[in-house]
């Protein structure tokens, strides 16, 4: 599945699931990916317990749920690969501004570049591995 245009038009809610270094779960709602050019995918993110978690376990999942009856979707399997902080690329590509969330916009945002390692529907496995 072509990921980039998947999420181009389609409407839904995502889930990042992030552990911490022991293995402690954390959920977290998170919009569309953002899609770079050397084949990553992005996601902005505050100084919160997502981000944390990354800085000792850089494993994730993104689970997308598309609006509409039934259960389609698609649920990616990701690595971090790098961060960036409060950089002109992540004030361009951001969808909205942080205003709805109190005392967050002298708050340091971050950029999170991830290689996306496996990619399944929303149900099912498609595989055994």
């Amino acid at each position: 599945m072509d990921l980039r245009a998947y999420f181009q038009d389609i409407k839904g809610e995502g889930i990042l699931a992030t552990a911490d270094g022991e293995g402690r779960v954390d959920l977290a709602v998170y919009a569309r990916p953002h899609f770079m050019d050397d084949g990553t995918i992005a996601f902005i993110m505050a100084e919160r317990l997502t981000h944390h978690n990354l800085l000792s376990n850089p494993y994730a999942a993104y689970m997308f749920m598309e609006e509409g009856p039934g259960y389609k979707g698609v649920r990616l399997f990701l690595k971090k690969v790098r961060e960036e902080a409060d950089t002109e690329l992540l004030y361009t590509i951001r969808r909205r501004k942080y205003a709805a969330e109190p005392n967050q916009e002298d708050k340091s945002r971050f950029l999170v570049f991830f290689q996306v390692e496996k990619q399944l529907p929303l149900i099912g496995s498609g595989d055994p591995d």
